[in-house]
C-alpha cells in the first residue's frame, strides 16, 4: 500500500518538476535537426570570400553544423601558388580537383592531379599543393574532424607570410618546409 501512495505522489509531482526551470536545465534535450542549406556553385556558406587575395576560398560547410567535417572550395587557385609544406596534428585532409591541374606532395610522393582525381592526406604527414599549368585550378578540400579549421582560415586570411607559421601553430598546423615550386605537368 505504501508503494502505491509513493508512486501516486511521484506521479502528481511530475508536472511541477517539469515546470521548474532548474529541472529543465538538467533535463536531457533533443538536439535540433541540422538545417539543409543549398550552397550554389561558386558560393560560400556565409556569403563571404576567404583567402589572402591571390586565392579565393569558399566555406561549403560550417564547423558548428558539422563538427566531423569541414569543407572548403578553392575557386581560383592561381598557378604557382600554394601553401608551404605543412602537416595537421588533428585532421585528415582530402583533396579533390575539379578544374585545372594541381601538383600535390603527400609524404615523399608527388603527384599531379587532374579533374576528378583525389588524394587523402593523413594527419601528421607533411603535404603541400600548387596549381600548375596556365589557368587557375578549382579544388575541394575536406578536413575531418572539423576541429578549428574554419577559424584557422578566418584568422589566416589577413596574415602575412612572416606571421603564418606562428598563427598556424595555434591551430595544430605545423609548417615543416617551403611551398612547392610549380613545374609544367608532363
Amino acid at each position: 500500500m505504501e508503494r502505491r501512495r509513493f508512486l501516486q505522489s511521484a506521479a502528481s509531482a511530475l508536472p511541477l518538476a517539469l515546470s521548474d526551470p532548474i529541472a529543465h536545465a538538467f533535463a536531457p534535450s533533443v538536439p535540433a535537426k541540422p538545417g539543409i542549406h543549398l550552397i550554389a556553385a561558386g558560393q560560400d556558406r556565409f556569403g563571404e570570400i576567404h583567402g589572402p587575395g591571390y586565392n579565393e576560398i569558399h566555406f561549403k560547410t560550417s564547423s558548428a553544423e558539422t563538427p566531423t567535417l569541414f569543407a572548403i572550395e578553392h575557386t581560383k587557385l592561381v598557378p604557382g601558388w600554394g601553401p608551404p609544406l605543412h602537416l595537421h596534428t588533428a585532421q585528415e585532409e582530402w583533396f579533390y580537383v575539379m578544374e585545372g591541374q594541381v601538383l600535390i606532395q603527400a609524404g615523399d610522393q608527388r603527384l599531379t592531379l587532374k579533374p576528378g582525381d583525389s588524394i587523402m592526406g593523413p594527419r601528421n604527414i607533411p603535404h603541400a599543393f600548387v596549381a600548375v599549368g596556365s589557368s587557375p585550378a578549382r579544388m575541394l578540400i575536406t578536413y575531418s574532424p572539423a576541429g578549428l579549421m574554419e577559424q584557422f582560415f578566418r584568422d589566416t586570411a589577413s596574415t602575412g607570410p612572416q606571421d603564418m607559421a606562428a598563427v598556424s601553430a595555434r591551430y595544430g598546423v605545423k609548417t615543416v618546409g617551403p611551398p612547392l615550386v610549380a613545374h609544367p605537368p608532363a
